[in-house]
């Protein structure tokens, strides 16, 4: 299915007031067959504030303990789901919610011990997606996962960086299309100009130099992952109006990597 559109909404962006959402709807309707993968990292942030839970970040990825996964599980998978699901149905659109554990949808092991309850995606089970996709739907995931051992499940749920699970989930289902919807235009050089283009040599130039780092990294990681295996891969400004329906353009805006 060459049609499939993978799209990232990041925590930054949710919420705001974007077209996002009604052009996923418009792309539906016109034929093509959106996938949303979510974040919510400044919710959880809230949240983990309110209820007076220390938060710390490595390489753009949340610390997770087992106090911060309850609370990552509740905000990604209960109420940001939802509330995108419900947004889509007032739209217009069909979209049915889930998480990536549902269905052993994501199959992860511990990325790194001082990480805590974070994943490393070692397998995606594309049948749930591939159904739904058929059946018309959007299907809307949530980046929580559970572990994965030997050849079963072992019960534990970990927190996935959204990036990381979007570009899986593009390159498992060989989908057309990877884009990340932030709140920068693109990826900057070192003079701070929009790069319209990167190829794998000049990532890891401008992440050796530090000028890509922090939230940055795991985004560019899973362009170079998913473009890998023939996925288009971008980012781009998702609070500029119709910047998703930009991507199946004849002018594309933001930063693609090849």
């Amino acid at each position: 299915m060459t049609d499939i559109l993978v799209v990232k909404i990041g925590g930054s962006t949710l919420g705001s007031h974007d077209t996002t959402l009604e052009d996923l709807v418009t792309l539906q309707r016109r034929g093509l067959r959106p996938l949303v993968v979510h974040g919510g990292g400044a919710l959880i942030s809230e949240w983990l504030s309110q209820h007076s839970v220390p938060t710390r970040f490595e390489r753009g990825l949340r610390v997770t303990d087992g106090e911060s996964l309850k609370v990552v599980v509740a905000v990604l998978a209960g109420l940001v789901n939802k509330e995108l699901v419900a947004s889509l149905a007032a739209l217009g659109g069909r979209a049915v919610g889930l998480s990536g554990v549902d269905g052993g949808l994501l199959r992860a092991r511990l990325l790194d011990k001082k990480l805590g309850f974070v994943g490393d995606i070692v397998e995606v089970e594309t049948w749930p997606l591939l159904r739904l996709l058929e059946d018309g739907c959007i299907p809307v995931v949530a980046p929580v996962a559970v572990q994965w051992e030997g050849e079963g499940p072992t019960g534990q749920l970990l927190n996935v960086n959204a990036d990381t699970a979007a570009g899986a989930i593009a390159a498992a289902l060989g989908a057309r299309w990877l884009v990340f919807l932030t709140d920068v235009p693109g990826v900057r050089s070192a003079d701070g100009q929009i790069l319209a283009r990167l190829s794998a040599e000049e990532v890891a130039g401008l992440m050796k130099s530090g000028v890509i780092e922090g939230g940055m990294i795991p985004k560019v990681e899973a362009c170079l992952k998913a473009s890998a295996t023939g996925v288009s891969a971008v980012i781009l400004d998702g609070r500029q109006p119709t910047a998703l329906l930009s991507v199946v353009s004849p002018q594309p805006i933001g930063t693609w990597i090849r």
